[in-house]
């Protein structure tokens, strides 16, 4: 039984079909596949493939210790082997599955977050490959990120969670600050663009709070920005740097950074995310 997305479990699914083409490009490997672990982490089902030719490993199910993706699970590392069906190292029992894609070199690599198995993805190519540092270390990053990016949605979710049902607008706003404090550290655009949707569902809530219960209205609501100072909070609000918005906008980077430096004395903010979030309160923000 897989995990089910839930309060505290981002469904899985997105990430990994993005972890999955990751690891392809930045290992050269043709072929990756992987699946969520079991709640009781005893082992996953293989739920994606990627470049597949045929679909006999989609929906296999592989329990930790049986085979190379299970012998990584229950060691909690990944496992390579050069040739799958020569290695002496692990148990053969899903070769019927592996044998119709002629697979030969494979790495398994467990996803793990807070101490717990999440995920497990495979690498492979059905010719003879050396698994060298250089492709260990490609391996290990994409699993890293995907971590990351695990961690960081389920510690969104659990403070989403954890909210009070009535919020004042104050307590609002300084949801919405920290949610785009996370974002700004995701380097995975999907899971950047789904949080930065949440802050956007979440000032909503702002709106609804009983008039009575409101606190008063953020000052910056009377700050006017110029058309260039909205320009610019706008790309850095998508994540740009600096210098990326100067791309966008056909500025020097010096004047983008002049522009919000005048943005954030407006505003009142001492960061770059503070200011989008208070020109976003104020509504000179999308």
């Amino acid at each position: 039984m897989t995990i089910p997305p839930g309060p505290y479990s981002p469904n899985p699914a997105p990430l990994l079909a993005r972890a999955l083409r990751a690891l392809r490009r930045d290992t050269g490997l043709p072929v990756a596949f992987g699946g969520p672990v079991s709640r009781d982490g005893r082992g996953f089902v293989i739920e994606q493939l990627d470049r597949a030719r045929t679909t006999s490993l989609l929906r296999l199910r592989v329990q930790a210790g049986a085979g190379l993706g299970g012998r990584a699970l229950a060691l909690a590392r990944p496992w390579v082997v050069d040739d799958y069906f020569a290695a002496e190292e692990i148990t053969h029992v899903y070769d019927h599955a592996v044998a119709p894609e002629h697979l030969r070199s494979i790495a398994a690599a467990p996803v793990v977050v807070d101490g717990a198995p999440r995920a497990v993805l495979y690498g492979a190519s059905r010719s003879s490959v050396d698994f060298g540092d250089r492709l260990l270390e490609s391996v290990a990053r994409v699993v890293q990120l995907v971590e990351r990016d695990l961690a960081v949605e389920e510690e969104v979710r659990r403070r989403l969670a954890a909210a009070p049902p009535a919020l004042h607008s104050a307590e609002v706003h300084e949801l919405v600050a920290e949610l785009s404090q996370i974002a700004a550290t995701v380097q995975d655009e999907g899971i950047r663009r789904r949080l930065v949707d949440v802050c956007r569902r979440t000032r909503l809530l702002a709106g609804r709070v009983p008039s009575a219960d409101r606190s008063p209205a953020p000052a910056v609501a009377a700050v006017r920005l110029s058309p260039r100072e909205r320009e610019v909070l706008a790309e850095v609000a998508r994540g740009c740097t600096n210098d990326e918005v100067a791309e966008a906008l056909g500025l020097l980077p010096n004047t983008v950074k002049s522009y919000l430096k005048s943005a954030m004395r407006k505003l009142g903010a001492t960061n770059r995310v503070q200011a989008v979030n208070l020109a976003r309160a104020a509504g000179a923000l999308d």
